[in-house]
């Protein structure tokens, strides 16, 4: 789906019946000023402008709170906060709203927890709205108004999920609510589950758009509800039958691209492939003035470097120790800081086995970084950031100006591209899999192994490597002289039975997730699931096993070595597994209610 219209068409087609905001009205209620009337956009132009209103919100850019504070990536709340990153640039620059974040010292005003919150649901809102209009659309054809409202249901599901992953209990509003000063102490995942289910149920398997949901996608999100839920027998079935059955939006049967790199690339012909179970599309160049370039991610650049700015969100120096593997090309679940040298860092480095999906996930130093040569010392901004720049968002250099943005007079354009965010990839199919088959009471651990060492092949093709003295391809995301690998790069695959020790299956699962998944905002609600505290009491209440914690501050302790930025960083067991309600909607609702607000703060805020 073209997003060239999205940015530019949302504020004139979100009508008064809609929800858009101000400082003074409930975030689900108030009536935007200078829009039109319902009875402008009661017909099928105007709930379609709307449905696109809803799509466009995907990747946290454009509507109430959007913008780098919000980014559909997560790259903020789920990798920096999970030890995959340091904030990065210098200390002062986000000293007073970033750092705390990921720091776990933020206040109850913090403005990338208030934008994030205020942007999903600017997004639940724009799906109710598409709900709300349908029945008004006379000249709107049945069938169509089936898929649209499968489209609006599986919208709202999304960024419901993303709200009860991120705060806990949320308060919950359907296109049916007129009182929207709304309690969050009832569980909402009964609610997401519906939503997904009649997505599923009404989607159809293809659509004419790569970026619509299918029903494919929906059977995805509604699996990965149940494996937040623990609901592994529901996920496992779901999960099984997606991987020997399931298709894009496009037709194309679910699969692992061979090359780790093109699930990565701005390149049109490589996005949107068979990998790709849903995405948030961007697009540059396009006549919208830089707008449908992914500015979620514009801070995300070595300094100086590509796009020319900014040296934030760089990666960890745990993240890439996490890539030593041993003699078998195994990895180093619980000793990969302790077994030998820091990986790049240091007199004497690392110089054992890595996994090569290191390089495609960090730029180290050293390491051909795709066209653009070995990363140089002053693309990192500030000694604090470490030795290692973020990679999986940035465009080669031949791309410069083809994807990434060439509008005049926009500042920035160099930073906006057309790198879609990948929201879910098959590779997440395969490792839920993994996981539902050691979880769940019909659960097979051969199934497991095979899942887990489809990812781990991919991994171990040398089409795919990094190589030094050799050309970057962008139109195949390779290298064209496959002769001297950049590292000693062996990953090596499970033995059949390796999982029978359920344990120790776990233990390489979850570890699976963090070396395929890492930098794209994943970690941290994966180490919340694991730990248990998505699962009980509301207001995210519920105590868990405290291995989010002992994960994170493990984290700091060895890293505050290198990035002084963590000195007072402290993840605390029972408050921080997740984020707190905004100040300002507490307050919002106290002043609706005549003082007695119906919001409640979270546990420990």
């Amino acid at each position: 789906m073209k997003k060239i219209h999205l940015k530019v068409i949302v504020p004139l087609v979100l009508v008064a019946l809609c929800l858009a905001y101000s400082c003074k009205k409930n975030l689900l209620s108030q009536t935007p000023a200078g829009q039109l009337t319902p009875s402008q956009v009661s017909n099928a132009a105007g709930v379609n402008g709307i449905l696109i209103g809803a799509y466009s919100l995907l990747d946290g850019v454009g509507g109430i709170g959007g913008g780098s504070n919000a980014s559909g990536s997560n790259w903020m709340f789920g990798s920096i906060a999970a030890g995959d990153a340091y904030k990065g640039s210098q200390p002062s620059d986000g000293g007073q709203d970033a750092l705390p974040v990921g720091n776990f010292t933020a206040n109850t005003s913090n403005v990338y927890v208030r934008d994030r919150y205020t942007l999903l649901f600017d997004g639940v809102a724009r799906s109710n709205d598409v709900l709300r209009t349908i029945p008004l659309a006379k000249d709107l054809a049945a069938a169509d108004a089936k898929v649209i409202a499968a489209e609006a249901k599986f919208l709202r599901g999304f960024y419901y999920l993303e709200l009860r992953k991120m705060y806990g209990q949320v308060p919950y509003a359907d296109e049916t609510t007129t009182n929207y000063n709304l309690p969050n102490t009832a569980e909402i995942w009964p609610k997401i589950e519906a939503d997904f289910t009649a997505a599923m149920t009404d989607l159809p398997a293809t659509q004419p758009q790569a970026g619509r949901a299918n029903s494919w996608a929906a059977k995805a999100y509604l699996a990965k509800t149940y494996m937040f839920e623990h609901k592994y027998d529901q996920a496992l079935t779901l999960l099984r039958d997606l991987i020997a059955n399931g298709v894009t939006a496009r037709g194309q049967k679910y699969a692992l691209t061979p090359i780790f790199q093109t699930n990565f690339s701005p390149e049109a012909s490589q996005k949107n492939s068979a990998e790709s179970v849903f995405a948030a599309q961007n697009s540059v160049n396009d006549g919208a003035n830089g707008q449908n370039g992914n500015a979620g991610d514009d801070l995300n650049f070595p300094y100086g470097g590509p796009g020319g700015c900014c040296g934030w969100f760089n990666p960890s120096q745990s993240l890439g120790n996490s890539f030593k593997t041993d003699a078998n090309g195994l990895p180093l679940f619980d000793t990969f800081n302790t077994v030998g040298q820091d990986v790049s860092n240091g007199a004497t480095p690392w110089t054992g086995n890595v996994d090569p999906r290191l390089d495609i996930t960090v730029g180290r130093p050293n390491v051909p970084f795709l066209d653009w040569g070995n990363p140089p010392a002053g693309w990192i901004r500030d000694p604090t950031d470490g030795v290692f720049n973020p990679r999986k968002n940035v465009y080669s250099q031949s791309e410069k100006g083809t994807n990434s943005d060439n509008t005049p007079g926009v500042w920035n354009n160099v930073q906006l591209t057309s790198n879609n965010i990948n929201l879910m990839r098959f590779s997440d199919i395969l490792l839920m899999a993994a996981e539902a088959e050691i979880e769940s009471t019909a659960g097979n651990p051969a199934n497991a192994v095979t899942d887990v060492n489809l990812v781990r092949a991919r991994a171990a093709n040398p089409a795919g490597w990094v190589y030094k003295n050799s050309t970057y391809a962008p139109s195949s995301s390779t290298y064209t002289v496959n002769a001297t690998p950049a590292d000693n790069y062996k990953v090596g695959q499970y033995p059949g039975g390796a999982f029978a020790d359920k344990t120790y299956a776990r233990k390489a699962i979850h570890f699976e997730r963090k070396l395929e998944l890492a930098m794209e905002g994943m970690r941290f609600f994966d180490l919340q699931r694991w730990d248990g505290t998505s699962v009980g009491l509301p207001n995210g209440s519920a105590t868990g096993d405290g291995s989010m914690a002992a994960e994170i501050n493990a984290f700091f302790a060895y890293d505050v070595r290198i990035n002084s930025q963590l000195q007072g960083a402290k993840f605390t067991k029972g408050i921080n597994e997740y984020y707190f309600i905004p100040q300002s909607q507490i307050d919002l609702s106290k002043s609706l209610a005549g003082g007695n607000g119906v919001l409640v703060q979270n546990k420990g805020y």
